[in-house]
């Protein structure tokens, strides 16, 4: 072989090499979350967007796509899925908050050849129902079952599942959670469900949880899905006058709630860490995408975790930081 050719087998080398590393490490990734101001969700999007500095930096993109309200949830949420496909997704991860909405989307992203991870709802049982390579998230029906029994440890013995969003699959197994969970311990659990529309209105949770105080004397615990109508609980059990007889404990948390717990406003907090929600499901498929890699624990829990007087401190520190 000449110079010459050696010189042009060299080029024709090192350009074959340099397209691939551009086409392969380019990963376009899709995710599907709550609406923008949900601040649970905001915190999901953060671990998402820092996940995505790592696909940025190999010429990859991360996309969020969110509902503008909860009002028709798994209609538009499975819209969103079919947009990321329509969009030309690399990979897509997703909570499978109404299944018989959105698992046909779902199985359209699967039957697309395109890389699914379900994260924050569903669980394993939507990944394997879906072939899905993981989930990430917390373990819904544990989540609600770890306040029932808190609850019932703590001789709370009656206690309601404030639910806003009913039928939603990861928001039903957090009530059905929580009452076996105070059952077992040797009490009652009940749910209130409430329209969609009052998910995140201070005003609506709190009126309606006041006035089911007020016509069921004894109940002693109520148990909300998210942190903002945890906040909203606390100021209907304070409007009912039961500020001390009754105590809350919901899903999530802010600043504002581990205050309330710091000061006993607020009995406890579960925590599902939904900053590794969006980190994870993000790192995991970039991974895939560019590398072939897998993560054989296809079961990735986040959660959940309990928060209360003993561990706050600690807590306060994540949250302040915009991770928790």
């Amino acid at each position: 072989m000449t110079k010459y050719r050696r010189l042009a087998a060299t080029l024709s080398a090192a350009a074959i090499i340099t397209c691939t590393a551009t086409a392969v490490m380019a990963a376009n990734i899709f995710v599907v979350g709550g609406k923008p101001d949900d601040p649970f969700w905001s915190i999901v999007k953060r671990g998402a967007e820092d996940a995505g500095k790592v696909v940025e930096a190999q010429g990859g993109k991360v996309t969020w796509l969110g509902p503008q309200n909860y009002d028709n949830l798994g209609v538009d949420a499975a819209e969103l899925i079919r947009q990321a496909i329509d969009q030309g997704a690399d990979a897509i991860v997703g909570p499978d908050w109404v299944p018989g909405a959105m698992d046909p989307a779902f199985k359209a992203v699967v039957e697309a050849k395109i890389p699914l991870v379900i994260y924050n709802a569903g669980g394993i049982e939507a990944a394997d129902r879906l072939g899905a390579m993981n989930y990430v998230g917390s373990n819904d029906y544990l989540s609600g079952k770890a306040a029932g029994t808190y609850f019932a440890k703590h001789e709370l013995k009656n206690a309601v599942c404030l639910n806003t969003l009913p039928g939603a699959a990861n928001i039903e197994a957090f009530c059905k959670g929580m009452i076996d969970g105070v059952t077992e311990g040797g009490g009652t659990g009940s749910s209130l469900p409430l329209p969609a529309t009052s998910f995140g209105s201070a005003t609506a949770v709190a009126q309606a949880l006041k006035a089911h105080l007020l016509q069921h004397p004894e109940i002693n615990a109520v148990f909300a899905i998210g942190n903002v109508d945890t906040n909203s609980a606390v100021n209907g059990v304070t409007q009912a006058g039961k500020q001390g007889q009754v105590q809350v404990c919901g899903m999530n948390m802010d600043e504002t709630i581990l205050n309330n717990i710091k000061t006993g406003t607020q009995l406890c907090a579960i925590d599902q860490q939904g900053y590794l929600q969006g980190y994870l499901a993000v790192s995991i498929l970039n991974a895939n995408v560019n590398y072939g890699l897998t993560v054989p624990t296809r079961e990735i829990l986040t959660g959940p975790g309990v928060i209360d007087k003993e561990n706050v401190e600690a807590t306060l520190a994540g949250v302040q930081a915009g991770a928790r």
